[in-house]
This record gives C-alpha cells, structure tokens and sequence, in this order.
C-alpha cells in the first residue's frame, strides 16, 4: 500500500522548452552537413591516384573515334539472311583483268613476237601541234600574265625630252618635231543636250523602264513612244510626198521648155530670117565705154573717213538705246511693290535650284552637233504589252552594251562620230627613173 506524502513546496508553473543558441561558432560547426564535400574530395583523391583529374584532362585522352565498328552488331542482325547471287559476282575480284569491249584492228594480232618501235620523226601529234602554237601565240599554260595599268601618256614632256637625245654620229638627220597638246584637251567637253546640261553616264532608269513597271508608268512611256514613232511616219509621209511634186514639177518644167524650145526651131525655119550679124544684139552695146579710172589716195582717205564716222555713229546710237533700257528697267523695278519682288525672286531662285538640280536627257539633242556624221539613232527600249514577263528569269535580253557605252561617249561630247572607213583613198604615186646618172661629159 503506497504511502501518501503532503506536499513540501508549491509546483512550478509549466514552461517551454529551452533550446540553446545555434547562432554561435560551436552550433555551427555541430549542425552544418558536410557529407558532399567530403565525398568530393574523396572522389578527386581516386582520381589522382588512377591517373589525374578527368575535368583537367583533354577531350583527344579522354576519347577514341572508331573508324571501323563494333564487328558483333552484323553478325547479330545479319545472321539470318542469306546475300543475294548479284551481290556475291560482284563482290567477286579476279587477279585477271576484264576483256576490253574496243574494237582491235587484225594488223595488231602478231605471233607473240613483239618487233621494236620505230620512232616517226616526220610526224607531229595533235597535242603537240597545239601546244606549240599557245607557246607561239604567248598563250603557255605556265605562263604568268601580270595586269598592269596603263601609264601612256602622249603629252609627256620628260619621254620628250629625253627622246630629243640625239647621237652625235647621226647629227645630221633631221630633228624629229615635238608633240604639242591640243588646247581643247583641257577644255570641258560640249554635251549635245537641247538644254545644255551635263549627261551622266549612266543615267538613273525611271519606272517605265523596269522588266516588270506600274500599269500607269508603262501606259504613260508607251503612249509617248507611240506618239513619237507616229510623228516620225507623218514627217516621212511628207517627205515622200513633197518628193513626188518636186519630181512633177520637174517634169512639167522640163516638157514645156521641150516645147518652147520646138516652137522656137519651128519659128525660126519657117519665117524669114534676116543676117545675123545685124540682129544678133550686139548693135546696142557701146564699143567705147570708159574703163573705171583708179582712185587717188585723197579719194581713198575721204572714204576711210566717212566709214570711221558711220561706225562711231553706230556704237553711239547702240549705247544710247542700251542706256534707254537700263533706265526703263530701274523705273519698272521702282513702280514694283515689296510683295511682287519677292515673289519674283522666290521664283528665279527654284528655277536655278531646278537648273542645278536637274540633269540633262539625251531623248532631245541639240541641232548643231560635233562633227559632218550624224549620231546614230537610239535604240528603243520598250517591251510590247503582250511580252512582258512576271519574273527577271524570263526576260529576254536585248540590245548592245557596247553600242550603248559608245552612244553615250558621242552625246556627252567626249568624241566626235566617225564612219569606220574600210577602203581608205590612198594618194597616187608614180614611179619615174632618175637619168642624172647618165647626164655626164666627154673631156
């Protein structure tokens, strides 16, 4: 039976449980885990001691490229197949080699005696024949060709001078005359443009013109050219016309001069003719008639005179009415007002930024050209509406770009059109023999 106490002291009050610090040096190393680290370093230990760190080693030691195969896998999936009779002739290689299918002459079938050759020496092989002709024409296939840039110049006073060096021993002969440059080489040169303008060299095509262009830039450039071929007809059509009524005109002036010519031989048989010496119309002109005296020097001085004084008269008359304008242009200039000028000096200067800005066309040329030739016509370039193609594959080409470059030397005045002559006049020479050798005297 238990024995009951009373009780000494009063309980304690229930309380939470107390955990100590895990913000010291001491928790920290008692509560961190470091079981990968260590394993870390146990796994680099093994490492070294197999042979070196696998991180620190090259990818050539590390792997091998099999160039061959694993040898097991064919026989594992192709164990069961049987080849096929084509792959097992082919794979068949015989020491012998195979029948050639040429054709053999019979003369090359001899009795397996086999006679020397002989060396043909009046015969050249084709090969051979053309390789002498590339080494004779330059063209060797060893042959290096270096580019180089062409330096010529005509006009070259130093090449001059140094030509000009003439041996003492052939002093004599005649001084060879120096090249003088042209003093239009250093001018600009004169494009042939209505306006006056510079033509680029290659001008900058407008929309009408692409392989594939706008229906409104097509439709413009083809009613233009159309109006144009249509303007050049008419002029020929005129042409051949005004032709046929000079020939008719012609003609006609020719039939009535027939028949006044007739109706004078007629005239002139059947009427009475009277001597011609009496009738000839002689008999009015004076036998006598004063020949024009020559004149004094005092008529000549009188003359030179009276020209001096009209001239004088002239320019002064000149000068007074470009004096009249000048004044009448100051007056115009003061009645204008302030709003009138400047919009007449808004519009000189976009005019000038248009002149400046614009470049010119060779559509419309000047009249006067460089040269008695005229310039060849301009290609036309323009593409029917049933010819056109979607795609720049399609597109047929045309025209001549080397036509083309030398049009544009022509109308930008850098060369004057020439016609190529191929049958040049030569002048005739006559070949006589000299009898001076023959011309001698007996003493």
């Amino acid at each position: 039976m238990p024995v009951i106490k009373p009780a000494i002291a009063a309980p304690n009050p229930p309380s939470q449980y107390k955990q100590p610090s895990r913000k010291g040096k001491k928790a920290w190393r008692k509560n961190v885990d470091v079981t990968e680290i260590q394993e870390g370093l146990e796994e680099v230990r093994d490492e070294i001691i197999k042979g070196g760190v696998i991180a620190e080693k090259d990818s050539a030691d590390l792997f091998t490229l099999d160039t061959t195969g694993d040898i097991a896998i064919p026989k594992k999936f192709l164990k069961g197949e049987k080849k096929l009779k084509c792959d097992e002739i082919l794979a068949q290689r015989s020491a012998v080699p195979a029948v050639s299918i040429r054709k053999r002459s019979g003369d090359n079938t001899t009795n397996g005696i086999i006679e020397p050759k002989r060396q043909r020496t009046s015969y050249i092989s084709h090969k051979e024949l053309n390789r002498l002709r590339h080494i004779a024409n330059g063209r060797s296939e060893n042959a290096v060709v270096e580019v180089q840039e062409a330096s010529f110049d005509p006009w070259d006073a130093k090449r001059d001078a140094e030509e000009e060096k003439q041996d003492p021993r052939f002093s004599f002969l005649e001084k060879k005359k120096k090249k003088v440059t042209p003093k239009t080489l250093k001018h600009k040169p004169i494009s042939l443009a209505a306006s006056g303008k510079d033509i680029p060299a290659v001008k900058k095509p407008e929309g009408g013109f692409s392989y594939n262009p706008e229906y409104e830039d097509y439709e413009a450039r083809l009613i233009a050219e159309g109006e144009k071929e249509l303007e050049a007809e008419q002029k020929r059509l005129a042409a051949i016309e005004e032709e046929r009524i000079k020939a008719e005109a012609s003609a006609k002036s020719a039939a009535e001069a027939e028949a006044a010519e007739a109706r004078g031989d007629l005239s002139e048989w059947e009427e009475d003719s009277a001597w011609e010496g009496f009738e000839s119309g002689t008999e009015d002109v004076r036998l006598n008639a004063k020949r024009p005296e020559r004149k004094t020097q005092v008529q000549r001085n009188k003359i030179k005179r009276r020209k001096e004084a009209e001239r004088k008269a002239k320019m002064a008359a000149d000068i007074k009415k470009k004096n009249e304008q000048a004044a009448q242009a100051k007056k115009i200039a003061k009645s204008l007002t302030a709003a009138q000028r400047s919009k007449l000096m808004a519009l000189s200067t976009s005019a000038f930024d248009d002149e400046e800005s614009s470049e010119g066309d060779d559509l419309e040329l000047r009249r006067r050209k460089l040269g008695k030739i005229q310039l060849p016509e301009r290609d036309l370039e323009l593409v029917l509406p049933d010819e056109l193609q979607e795609s720049l594959r399609l597109l047929k080409p045309e025209g001549n770009l080397l036509k083309d470059r030398y049009r544009s030397l022509l109308v930008r005045g850098k060369v004057e059109s020439r016609r190529p002559i191929s049958f040049a006049r030569k002048a005739k020479r006559k070949a006589t023999e000299k009898w001076t050798h023959k011309d001698f005297m007996l003493h």
